[in-house]
C-alpha cells in the first residue's frame, strides 16, 4: 500500500491548524483579532482542502 504524501500533509496540516484554534479558544496562548480571523480561516481552508484529498483518494481506489 502506497502512502498518498498530498493527503497525509493536507490532513496534518488541518489537524494542527484545529488544534491551534482551539487551543486559542480555550486560552492557553493569545493572539491579536486579526491573527485569530486568519487562523480560523486557514483553518475552515485547510479542513475542505483535507476533504477534497480525502474524496479523490476514496475516488481513485473504487
Amino acid at each position: 500500500m502506497t502512502l498518498n504524501w498530498r493527503l497525509f500533509i493536507t490532513t496534518v496540516t488541518a489537524l494542527l491548524f484545529v488544534i491551534l484554534v482551539f487551543m486559542n479558544f480555550l486560552g492557553y496562548w493569545t493572539a491579536n483579532p486579526a491573527i485569530q480571523i486568519l487562523f480560523f480561516f486557514i483553518m475552515v481552508g485547510s479542513i475542505f482542502n483535507a476533504g477534497i484529498e480525502t474524496s479523490k483518494n476514496l475516488k481513485n481506489r473504487g
